[in-house]
């Protein structure tokens, strides 16, 4: 009979708690980042800067630059994308974007986060990074013709995305809190 509090299954080796705690402890410290926005992308900042000094420097590694191209463009996408697809949802009762003036507001709702955007972003930087230490990954390509994929990939992938934005009238960004048109006398009203 199990005399112990029914845990008899997980037990863990030495090695696992303390990953486990390893994992804890960077939790926290991500979670502490939340709030501080600029400073975190200050870091990836120079994260971004390290890594291109790196394949600047090397002279190298092109395909794992376009690759992270490439993936960026696909966080930048959710990230400039409504939770709420107005074209997929069609005729659904959810949430949807207003599309004329009358229509009850309703706020953005970002399909990828700002924050799970900058941790994305900031992993694939620092992995691209530890990459570059590693000679397999540096395969021979001609990098102006991968330049001018990703440009075009760019400009065709933006374009779609800004006539989406237009078409359905919603701006993925916010600069502070909004101002509304109200009455033009500034004196108390006289009923």
């Amino acid at each position: 009979m199990d005399g112990g509090g029914g845990d008899s299954g997980s037990v863990a080796t030495p090695v696992q708690q303390k990953a486990h705690e390893a994992w804890r402890i960077y939790q926290h410290y991500l979670d502490k980042t939340t709030p501080h926005a600029t400073y975190r992308w200050i870091g990836t900042l120079v994260v971004a800067l390290a890594y291109c000094l790196r394949v600047y420097y090397i002279q190298g590694f092109y395909i794992i630059a376009y690759g992270l191209g490439i993936y960026l463009l696909n966080l930048l996408i959710g990230f400039l994308s409504p939770l709420v697809d107005p074209e997929a949802a069609g005729g659904s009762d959810g949430p949807s974007l207003p599309t004329r003036g009358s229509d009850e507001f309703k706020p953005f709702i970002r399909r990828l986060p700002e924050f799970k955007f900058w941790y994305s972003m900031t992993k694939a930087f620092c992995i691209a990074f530890v990459m570059t230490f590693f000679s397999v990954f540096d395969v021979p390509v001609f990098w102006p013709i991968l330049l001018c994929y990703w440009i075009v990939l760019f400009v065709l992938t933006m374009r779609r995305q800004i006539s989406h934005m237009i078409k359905y009238k919603y701006i993925p960004f916010s600069f502070g809190k909004q101002k509304y048109g109200g009455r033009s006398g500034s004196g108390p009203r006289a009923d």
